[in-house]
């Protein structure tokens, strides 16, 4: 798997930086202000953001943090249910949506917060459906992508799901 590259000059673009903290890993993402205009604008104002880790269950290549949700966040802008390697989503959840308890987020995380939660997650290789078996399609807002560091990412992303997430942090930075 390559690097996502950025085809254009990135002047005047925003970044951020998302790294697994225990790892030791991190990749640089640009925002896609000009697709996802209102997502780009509320995540940036929100950071920096950070949570416990998670590696998806059903949507197969994602790693993700929840935070509480962040209400200036679109529900739709710049959707999909079949991220590519590098994408960054938004996923914006009421609490009856995430709350459930066979997801098994423990009381008192970001899934049990009163306004619902906000799902920031990378994806890291390709194969991805956004499709739960309880709700039906979970499309996500894509608003970065990854322009550095994906393949090390990835390394540790898959090494995340093979030996367990328990303890890693999953941090948003501007950088």
């Amino acid at each position: 798997m390559s690097d996502a590259s950025d085809p254009g000059p990135d002047r005047g673009a925003r970044h951020l930086r998302l790294s697994l903290t225990t790892r030791g890993t991190s990749c640089r993402v640009r925002l896609l202000d000009d697709l996802a205009p209102a997502t780009c604008a509320a995540v940036w104002q929100a950071l920096p953001l950070a949570g416990d880790a998670y590696h998806a269950k059903f949507a197969r290549n994602e790693v993700y943090t929840l935070v509480p949700r962040i209400p200036e966040a679109p529900r739709r802008e710049n959707p999909t249910v079949t991220p590519i390697p590098g994408d960054v989503c938004l996923f914006d959840f009421e609490p009856w949506e995430i709350g459930n308890p066979a997801y098994g987020y423990e009381a008192g995380t970001a899934a049990h917060h009163a306004q619902g939660a906000t799902d920031l997650a990378l994806f890291y290789d390709r194969n991805n459906l956004l499709l739960n078996g309880d709700v039906g399609w979970v499309p996500g807002n894509v608003f970065g992508t990854v322009v550095e560091g994906l393949v090390e990412m990835a390394a540790a992303c898959n090494d995340l799901w093979r030996h367990g997430f328990a303890g890693e942090r999953l941090v948003w930075e501007r950088d």
